[in-house]
């Protein structure tokens, strides 16, 4: 296809962001040219080999990993996320490692080379803390002016937070980046709670993709982790999967249905930090509101991720 849109995903990887990437190699809307590596459910250095593990299993060493940021840009973010995703990262799955090593390029330097040097719009999908692209915006505004769509999995309009009352945790992990981020200009999508949480990949979905082969079934035995602790934490059969659907978002456009609203960020130290402020009193028209994603059709969206993710098997 000459079509496809290009495509970076700056991410933490977790066991949804590995989900994500994943769905994006497998879907052929998108060209993924890059992926920046930021800290975030783990440290940097295991999120950064993870990134490089997961392309491999799809057989997809090819595309550059570059690792970024490994802390906040001011506070220490308080806690990783192990207990959740495993101590490193991919629910206790061990990948086989990859032939590839690490672009020796800072993520912030590989990113705005790219976007610089592309003659057509990229995509970024942001899937972790958004401590890149602020310092994107930081060095290199000309190289970030230059980003199509950036669609962010994070923060919450109106269902609150999940790793504190107020705050969602890419959002929580370095609030200070999301607020410059917001408040940029971008023309961003925030992907969060709100459309995720509804979102559930049952065993059952789960099952079909493991049984189309071996990616299917490295996949589903990464996921058994966030199978147990969701049966565990809140008694359901099944799992969001907040990342794929950010990275369903970017890859078709108008999957989720947003209304342009502004967004701020608490900074503050106390019990709001990292919250998402979104005015919900009506829709802005002004230069810096974001597109916030509020509706979504749960059963098309995971239905999706499932047969994309069998795909990866019969390529």
């Amino acid at each position: 296809m000459t079509d496809r849109t290009p495509l970076v995903i700056d991410t933490d990887p977790g066991i949804d962001d590995a989900l994500a990437v994943l769905l994006a190699l497998a879907s052929p809307e998108v060209d993924l040219r890059l992926v920046t590596t930021v800290h975030g459910n783990v440290e940097l250095a295991q999120v950064t080999e993870n990134a490089l593990r997961v392309l491999h299993l799809a057989g997809r060493s090819d595309v550059p990993v570059a690792a970024g940021a490994r802390a906040s840009l001011i506070h220490p973010q308080p806690e990783r996320a192990g207990h959740v995703h495993g101590a490193a990262g991919l629910g206790g799955v061990e990948l086989p490692p990859s032939p590839a090593a690490v672009d020796p390029r800072p993520a912030v330097v590989a990113l705005a080379e790219l976007l610089l040097s592309s003659p057509e719009p990229v995509t970024v999908a942001a899937i972790g803390p958004l401590t890149n692209i602020a310092l994107l915006l930081a060095v290199s505004p000309d190289a970030a002016a230059r980003i199509g769509r950036l669609v962010v999995m994070g923060g919450s309009a109106g269902r609150g937070g999940n790793v504190t009352a107020a705050a969602e945790f890419n959002i929580w992990s370095d609030p200070e980046a999301a607020q410059a981020v917001f408040t940029s200009g971008l023309p961003t999508v925030l992907v969060g709670l709100d459309v995720t949480l509804p979102t559930v990949l049952t065993v059952e979905g789960i099952a079909r993709f493991a049984a189309a082969g071996p990616v299917g079934r490295s996949a589903a035995a990464i996921l058994q982790q966030y199978v147990d602790h969701a049966r565990d934490a809140y008694g359901t059969a099944g799992v969001v999967v907040h990342d794929a659907l950010a990275l369903t978002e970017a890859i078709v456009p108008g999957t989720l249905g947003t209304v342009r609203r502004d967004v701020v960020v608490d900074t503050t130290l106390g019990a709001g930090r990292g919250q998402t402020l979104v005015d919900r009193r009506s829709v802005s028209a002004a230069g810096t509101a974001v597109e916030v994603a509020e509706h979504v059709d749960p059963a098309a969206a995971v239905e999706f991720l499932v047969s994309r993710l069998a795909r990866l098997d019969l390529a």
